[in-house]
């Protein structure tokens, strides 16, 4: 094994297809989530601050003595509901979501950073993000304010020069089931809703497999730690 690589919410979606799609052919892959999918699973529920202790010691313990060429940890997990007014929609929900989209990717985004400080390997910390964190949509507060907060977690950390290359990527509007529930929303709760229901008919959205290609695409990049990106901007 010469890569140890980390997929968080690879369970359906986007992570799935991450998982499918790793570049590396002697590579050990590891889902964090709650559910689990095709590959080796770490299970934990990253709403709950309580596992997040647990990942870091899960990380810690996988890493010590590793001696393959390169650790990578891909934080792709994340929420859009409740979808609705930040006033109307339930509390505790709302809550777990806060939790999920911007305090999980600062803990455990620092957790690798610690785990890997004195590996001399290639490492990589990719954290996905989304046109979201530019666009204000009326009924997203909780997903706008999380991906926003990794974008500005990643600038921040990519000046820290700590070894690792740190970057941020909205991979697009992707056909996953979270769209299929984005679409399914009444207008009142989501005013953007009919958008997103016309990306769909007009054929405008991309699969999970296409988004998986462009990030890992990105690993061969000449990019530096810091960068924030969309994959809809990049030539070829």
């Amino acid at each position: 094994m010469s890569s140890l690589i980390w997929i968080s919410g690879a369970s359906a979606g986007i992570g799935a297809a991450l998982a499918s799609a790793v570049p590396f052919p002697d590579a050990r892959v590891i889902d964090l989530s709650r559910r689990g999918g095709t590959v080796e699973h770490f299970k934990a529920d990253l709403s709950d601050p309580a596992d997040w202790k647990r990942v870091e010691q899960h990380f810690a313990a996988e890493l010590a003595g590793f001696d393959g060429d390169r650790v990578v940890f891909v934080h792709n997990a994340g929420t859009v509901v409740p979808i609705g007014p930040a006033a109307a929609v339930d509390a505790d929900a709302y809550t777990r979501a806060v939790l999920l989209n911007s305090a999980a990717p600062q803990v455990l985004g620092r957790a690798f950073l610690r785990a890997t400080a004195e590996l001399d390997r290639e490492k990589h910390l990719v954290m996905l993000s989304s046109g979201a964190a530019r666009n204000p949509y009326p009924g997203w507060s909780a997903y706008n304010a999380g991906k926003a907060a990794v974008e500005q977690w990643v600038r921040t950390v990519g000046a820290e020069e700590n070894g690792c290359r740190v970057i941020a990527v909205a991979p697009g509007v992707v056909d996953t089931a979270m769209q299929g529930d984005i679409r399914a929303v009444d207008e009142r709760a989501f005013p953007a809703v009919e958008r997103f229901r016309d990306l769909k008919r007009s054929g405008g959205l991309i699969t999970a497999e296409q988004a998986a290609r462009g990030i890992w695409s990105l690993l061969d990049r000449r990019l530096d730690s810091g960068t924030v990106l969309d994959l809809r901007d990049l030539d070829g």
